[in-house]
Parts: C-alpha cells; sequence; structure tokens
C-alpha cells in the first residue's frame, strides 16, 4: 500500500474545482501536458492533463505546477499518460518530423508502406497522426514539397527539364500532367514570372469597406480588404506583376457577391475552388487556420503545436501576415497567448468585427 504524505492526504477540493487549472484537466487540454500535472489520492497515481483515464473527482485531486512537485507525493507515474516521459502527442509529432526529413530527402516520393515502416508504426496509423499533424497526408506533404522545390528552381532561372527532375519527377509526363494544378500555370509561364497569365477580378463594397477577388484558371488567388479600391487593385497588381489583369464580368462579379454574404454572414458557410501559393510551411499553417471554427480564436502558440513545430512562433505570425485569402484562410482567428488582437494585414479594426460578428453568428447557431 501506498504510503502517502499527510499534506498530500487531504486536497482541498473546492479550490480544485474552481481553479481553471482543473478546466483544463477536464478537457484533456494537450496543449497543458508539461506545463500541469496532477495527482488522485484514491489511487496513488499522477497524471498529465490529457490522461485518457475517466475524470477523477476534484474531492481527491491535488494540481501541480512542476513535475517534481507531482512526484514529491510519493504516488507512482500514471501507466497510461506516462507523466514523467515524452506525452503521445509529442511522440506523435516527433514520428511525423522523421518521416517529413525522408520525405523532404527522397528523390522520389517514398511510400506510405516504406514511411510507416521507417518510423515503426503500422500504416493506417502513421497516415491518421501525419494528417493530424500536418494537416496533410504524407502524399499531400510530398506534392507540396516537391511543388516548392519546382517552384525554387523555376525562380532560380532553372531550365524546365532541370526543374523536374531536380524536384523528383522522373519522368517529364507526369509532371506535365499536374503541373498547371502544382503552379497554377504552365512551368513556362511560371518561369517567366507569371506572364501572359490571365487574372480576373472585380472589386465590391462590403460593411468593412471595399473588397476586391481574384482568380487563376485554378481557383481564387486573393481576396483583399480596404479603404479604396482602386488601392487595392493596386496591390493585386504587385503581387501578379507580369499576369494580365482582367475586369471580370457579371458572372464573375456574382462571385465577389458570395464572399461579400459570407463577411457579412459567416454562419452561411462559403465552399470556393481555391488557387493557394506558399511554401509548405505557410500551407500547413493555412490549413490549420481553416480548421478553427467560426466563433472561437486560436494563439499562434497552438497553431505552431498543432502543426508540430511549437518552436515556430514567429514563423507561424510570418504565414499569417503572408496570407492573401482574407477571410477564407481566416488568420483573424489567430490572437496573442492572452487573448488579445494582434496585428492583421487589413486592420487590427477589421479583424475585431470579424471576431465579434463571427461570435455572434456563433451564439445565433447555438
Amino acid at each position: 500500500m501506498t504510503m502517502i504524505d499527510e499534506k498530500h492526504s487531504k486536497p482541498n477540493h473546492a479550490d480544485v474545482a474552481s481553479d481553471p487549472r482543473w478546466a483544463r484537466i477536464v478537457a484533456r487540454d494537450r496543449t497543458a501536458d508539461g506545463h500541469l500535472w496532477y495527482s488522485v489520492v484514491t489511487t496513488g497515481v499522477y497524471c498529465r492533463p490529457s490522461c485518457p483515464s475517466r475524470s477523477a473527482n476534484p474531492k481527491n485531486v491535488q494540481l501541480h505546477d512542476t513535475l517534481e512537485d507531482a512526484m514529491a507525493t510519493g504516488f507512482r507515474p500514471c501507466k497510461r499518460c506516462n507523466p514523467d516521459g515524452p506525452s503521445a502527442e509529442a511522440e506523435n509529432v516527433a514520428i511525423v518530423a522523421r518521416a517529413c526529413r525522408l520525405i523532404e530527402e527522397s528523390e522520389e516520393e517514398p511510400s506510405l508502406t516504406y514511411l510507416a515502416a521507417a518510423v515503426g508504426r503500422s500504416p493506417s496509423y502513421f497516415h491518421r497522426r501525419f494528417k493530424a499533424v500536418t494537416g496533410l497526408t504524407p502524399k499531400g506533404y510530398a506534392a507540396a514539397h516537391r511543388a516548392a522545390k519546382v517552384r525554387e528552381r523555376l525562380a532560380n532561372g532553372n531550365s524546365v527539364t532541370e526543374a523536374i527532375y531536380d524536384a523528383g519527377f522522373n519522368s517529364s509526363g507526369r509532371f506535365y500532367e499536374k503541373s498547371t494544378g502544382m503552379l497554377g500555370m504552365t512551368p513556362s509561364q511560371y518561369r517567366a514570372g507569371g506572364a501572359n497569365e490571365e487574372i480576373r477580378f472585380a472589386v465590391g463594397e462590403t460593411s468593412l469597406g471595399a473588397i476586391l477577388v481574384a482568380s487563376s484558371k485554378k481557383g481564387v488567388a486573393a481576396i483583399l480588404l480596404g479603404s479604396d479600391p482602386n488601392e487595392l487593385v493596386r496591390e493585386l497588381q504587385d503581387r501578379f506583376r507580369k499576369a494580365r489583369l482582367i475586369g471580370a464580368d457579371k458572372d464573375y462579379e456574382d462571385l465577389v457577391a458570395r464572399v461579400v454574404g459570407f463577411i457579412e454572414a459567416p454562419a452561411l458557410g462559403l465552399d470556393l475552388p481555391l488557387d493557394v501559393r506558399g511554401t509548405v510551411f505557410q500551407r500547413r499553417v493555412w490549413q490549420a487556420l481553416q480548421e478553427v471554427p467560426i466563433g472561437q480564436t486560436a494563439s499562434y502558440t497552438e497553431i505552431a503545436q498543432r502543426i508540430g513545430s511549437p518552436n515556430a512562433i514567429r514563423a507561424v505570425a510570418g504565414a499569417c501576415a503572408a496570407n492573401h485569402l482574407a477571410v477564407v484562410i481566416p488568420c483573424h482567428r489567430v490572437v496573442r497567448n492572452d487573448g488579445s488582437l494582434s496585428g492583421y494585414a487589413w486592420g487590427v479594426e477589421r479583424k475585431q468585427a470579424l471576431l465579434t460578428r463571427e461570435a455572434g453568428r456563433s451564439l445565433d447557431a447555438a
């Protein structure tokens, strides 16, 4: 029988139940792992916040801000959540990081079976964990990485043929099958800086000011907000310097109206084909942003953790700033750790207005 120190035998359950740390334990908040532990007098174990075991009665619980304090109870570590070692989440992140390196270092796209065996997991488990951490499937991550290599080679002046083989395509036929979807244009156009690419656009008005929506053949490539429609057009020109900008017709203006409608009534939702252009890391961040529900927010730290790069907080902020698909990729839902608003490419006032509106719509839906 475990000997229990007197000072640990009678937890103040009233304080525990009202402590905000207890709410994180009830929610099995994985982001609290490594920052908080709890022990249970009746079972004589201590756990991490994300422990999958049945929730304990707060009358029997003590909260600890350090692992040393939890260990000082004399209790044993829980076998289910392993509070003394890395969490299951941390192990998954490490596994996925290793797989990402294998993908990036391989000349050709490695198979799912090969990657799973390399990290010591079954293909189905590895596939689920990889997507949970990165927001992409292994195949999707490999495709995004190869696309980034192609863009880099073409931008550096390599020939199309050199870019194809340097990126790991073993035949030009396979590359050209995917090139337009990968680059948003033909390889020759991309190498020429987007020369002769056609970008259709239209300007509208919302309660937040002017809006510009622009599309390539692949999908919506830019949604810009501002006060001056002419400034938005100039911003579009800066983003697509060598493209041919074409004022859109009535049918395209209907698409703009759909975007405006989404801004005014977020609960309506918006499902549009997108032409998302960014690095592998940026796309991982943007995917994570799209998974933040309407009416909720996430901190830069939380987004970094969700994509498996917990130390890349500044890079996450940079990816948010590089987003040029306002509202559809909802970087306005990212806030500081204390919940306060940070910068927003289209103005902090608009960010606050969007969040207030979305919170209201979320309450209406409830």
